[in-house]
């Protein structure tokens, strides 16, 4: 059980590790910065709304919304790094 924690969090945080990994360092940099820009907009938005409950659907709107970019991001990049992976290896 510890070790599927560690695991999960590796592939989100370690861009090592993560579909970024197959992307130059300056881009990997810069889409987990953008990355965790809107995570930290997220958590501020849910943990700012728990007061009413109109504003904790928009904490939970705002938390889904955090798990679809992140999710969208990684599949579209690495769906374009193994296009151009396998463009370079016909070569």
């Amino acid at each position: 059980m510890k070790d599927s924690y560690k695991d999960s969090y590796e592939v989100v945080m370690n861009d090592s590790k993560n579909p970024l990994r197959r992307l130059p360092k300056v881009q990997r940099f810069q889409i987990m910065v953008f990355l965790s820009l809107m995570w930290s907009t997220v958590f501020c938005v849910a943990i700012g709304s728990y007061a009413f409950w109109g504003e904790l659907v928009l904490g939970h709107l705002a938390l889904a919304f955090g798990v679809l970019v992140t999710g969208v991001t990684f599949k579209v990049v690495d769906r374009r790094t193994r296009i151009d992976q396998s463009v370079k290896d016909n070569s």
